[in-house]
């Protein structure tokens, strides 16, 4: 029942807010059709939020579902998923916000699909295909570029003029496939394989320029998705635009948003290169410099050094330190001459002492017979003897007028 109101007789927000949910609650369940375009799951809450978008009109609804409806469906519920939903709306006063509270959940056309992508997704991420890990770096100057798109395709116009804009040296070897249709899985993977076993090709762009969820259903192909892992060639991936994620993107080595942005990633610009070239050479000849400047104040000091100012004056100073060696040498020389003739002169002195010529000149002498022999006893000497005297200075030659015993030598020699 319309409510009766005039400018006299207005009613309030909360009147109205509560006649708008009286009004919805009068609807019941309701079965709605739409595509999900999110989907938000909060730890340790039941309820599962989402958002369902027209598929026409550029209008939405708040959907609240329990976490066990939501899990109990078969494929699990991805953003983009059409769905079929028996829900009941319920209009929140409080917050004047409408929402739908879903009792049951279905999938129907492009959201079964989607569905079993996912699935896909799933169990090749299990086995470890899309693993960060296996990633392999581009090359920073690739040799050759391979290229599998459509024969005259926009997207292989875009990979060649913007890979030549920024590199107009780049070589590419192009392997056409249809990028489209039930032969397109097929031929795309023999054209990868044809340009991975080419020694020349360092690196692989798989290109096709967007388009809706169907036609790229070829770059999910779980065998296609297989063969770029086996791939032995890094392969870029440039399917579609930003909002299309084939699971070709997650299994290549470099995912590309669009050709011309796989174009811009496996070449360098040759302008950017040179840039960074002339910097890298101002930053070595600065370097250099700096190095040459710290090396000439080395030498600079050392030149400053007295012993580089005047190179005689480490020869002065040792030529002083010899002169004082050999100083002390001849002072230690001549001391030691001096107690070795000391030492002469006492051994001389005692050889002189102990000498029998000191005795003879002190008035002694050696008395020889005719054959030389020293005569110690009168015995054998008789008068008429010639007999020799030897004396200091030389000998005196005599004849024996008589002989004498010494009367008491005899007694004592007896």
């Amino acid at each position: 029942m319309a409510l009766e109101t005039s400018p006299e007789k207005p009613a309030p927000v909360r009147q109205i807010a509560n006649a708008v949910s009286q009004w919805i609650d009068r609807l019941g369940a309701v079965w709605v059709e739409g595509q999900v375009a999110q989907v938000n799951r909060r730890p340790g809450v039941q309820t599962v939020f989402m958002t369902l978008r027209d598929t026409v009109a550029d209008l939405s609804v708040t959907v609240t579902a329990s976490r066990t409806t939501v899990d109990s469906l078969a494929t699990p519920l991805v953003e983009g998923a059409s769905v079929v939903v028996h829900a009941k709306p319920s209009f929140y006063a409080n917050r004047g916000s409408f929402s739908l509270h879903a009792r049951e959940i279905r999938m129907v056309g492009l959201g079964e699909l989607l569905a079993r992508l996912e699935r896909r997704r799933q169990l090749l991420a299990a086995e470890g295909l899309f693993a960060r890990e296996l990633k392999r770096a581009l090359p920073f100057l690739p040799r050759v570029v391979g290229l599998v798109t459509a024969p005259g395709s926009a997207a292989e116009r875009d990979v060649l003029e913007n890979a030549r804009r920024r590199w107009p040296a780049v070589r590419f070897e192009t392997a056409y496939a249809a990028m489209q249709g039930p032969r397109a899985a097929q031929e795309v993977m023999a054209a990868l394989d044809r340009l991975d076993r080419s020694p020349e090709v360092d690196v692989v762009v798989i290109a096709r320029g967007g388009g809706s969820v169907e036609d790229l259903l070829p770059f999910s192909d779980e065998a296609l998705v297989r063969a770029v892992h086996r791939a032995r060639t890094p392969v870029v991936s440039a399917i579609g635009h930003e909002p299309d994620t084939p699971l070709l993107d997650l299994v290549a080595d470099v995912r590309a948003s669009t050709p011309t942005d796989a174009a811009r990633t496996v070449v360098p610009d040759v302008v950017e290169e040179q840039r960074n070239v002339a910097a890298a050479r101002d930053r070595l000849r600065r370097v250099v410099a700096s190095w040459l400047q710290r090396e000439q104040h080395a030498l600079d000091a050392l030149r400053a050094r007295p012993a580089m100012a005047d190179p005689r004056y480490l020869v002065d100073e040792r030529l002083a330190e010899v002169d004082g060696l050999r100083e002390r040498a001849r002072r230690s020389f001549g001391h030691r001459l001096d107690r070795a003739f000391d030492d002469i002169d006492s051994q001389r002195a005692r050889a002189r002492a102990l000498s029998p010529l000191a005795t003879l000149q002190r008035g002694y002498a050696v008395l020889q017979d005719a054959e030389g022999h020293v005569v110690t006893s009168v015995e054998g000497l008789t008068a008429g003897s010639a007999v020799s005297v030897r004396v200091s200075d030389g000998r005196v030659l005599a004849t024996t007028t008589g002989v004498e015993t010494d009367a008491a030598t005899s007694e004592e020699t007896r």
